[in-house]
């Protein structure tokens, strides 16, 4: 199979398309290598993944570009037999969303539609959209469900997302597309962004610097390994890969096992031996007190079992970082 990952030189799109191609599936890419965070790193990413594809002996193409260019979009697509698509490439981070709705939702949205419309030109019939467990807001109801109401959205960030899943599910009605939407949740590991909690307060405590901790310590995510968050949409991508089926679904991918900000620090802190200097800050705007995934639909349909408590994934993380990053 030839399948398109946007956002293929980041953090998760480099370790997807690296097990991909370790299954022996051919790998088309596109990643505009903007300035978020160090474009280096993701040029790291980039070599890890032409490395693999080597060592498998399978195609492996990137496109520097943008998502919402609609001349390179038609490109790869015509260029392309692609099989299945990914839709990972947007405009992370939730306070930065705040400060910047109209960028957030001319990626996210515009993005999102070119793919759709070259998808349905091009007659593709799979397509998974990485949507964000920040739909849920401020749920009350915990483990939160796919079957939960999310019309109250706290983030310019996660309102694209949920009217990114209502555009998917257009164009699933109109022209008879397979489409997974998947509500990942915090995903973590090795290459994690570096403004991202686990990268951020690891980087802080080896330089013995203070790490900043918005509110009293009790908000919680619920923290998924990558390698998971990669089991997961592979699956999803072989489920709407069918081509006798009529599907549109949507599926949470977490790990159901939410851990305080406080403790997550303790973890970090015990792992490296390193006592950690917390500086305590208000609360953000955006910021959830919680995230919890029922993953139970996922398990059902996908076979999704997360295999990585956090506890495993922040020693994996951290030797990573050591290695890698010192």
């Amino acid at each position: 199979m030839k399948y398109l990952i946007t956002g293929g030189a980041g953090f998760i799109g480099s370790h997807l398309s690296e097990e991909l191609l370790k299954q022996g599936h051919d790998i088309i890419s596109i990643d505009n290598f903007n300035d978020y965070y160090d474009p280096l790193l993701k040029q790291k990413n980039y070599a890890s993944v032409q490395n693999t594809a080597k060592e498998n002996g399978c195609f492996y193409m990137l496109y520097k570009g943008d998502i919402r260019d609609k001349k390179i979009i038609e490109e790869i697509f015509s260029k392309h037999s692609i099989d299945g698509v990914v839709s990972l490439a947007a405009n992370a981070g939730v306070r930065p969303s705040i400060q910047d709705p109209l960028y957030y939702v001319d990626v996210n949205l515009m993005g999102l539609t070119n793919l759709l419309e070259a998808s349905k030109k091009h007659n593709v019939k799979g397509f998974v959209f990485i949507s964000s467990s920040s739909v849920y807001g401020n749920n009350k109801k915990v483990p939160f469900s796919e079957n939960d109401i999310v019309d109250n959205p706290i983030s310019p960030y996660a309102a694209t997302k949920k009217a990114g899943e209502l555009l998917c599910y257009t164009y699933h009605a109109l022209y008879d597309m397979n489409i997974a939407c998947l509500r990942y949740f915090t995903v973590y590991g090795p290459r994690q962004r570096p403004d991202l909690a686990i990268n951020k307060f690891t980087r802080l405590m080896l330089e013995n610097q203070p790490i900043p901790m918005y509110g009293d310590g009790t908000t919680a995510r619920d923290y998924t390994y990558v390698s998971d968050i990669v089991d997961g949409t592979i699956k999803a991508l072989n489920y709407v890969s069918k081509k006798d089926k009529h599907i549109y679904d949507i599926f949470n991918l977490g790990g159901s096992h939410p851990i305080s900000l406080r403790d997550l620090i303790n973890v970090i802190s015990n792992t490296m031996n390193k006592k950690a200097v917390i500086n305590q800050l208000p609360m953000q705007a955006g910021d959830v007190d919680m995230t919890y995934s029922d993953y139970s639909h996922a398990k059902e349909i996908l076979n999704y079992e997360p295999k990585i408590r956090i506890e495993e994934g922040i020693k994996q993380f951290i030797e990573w970082y050591m290695r890698t990053q010192r």
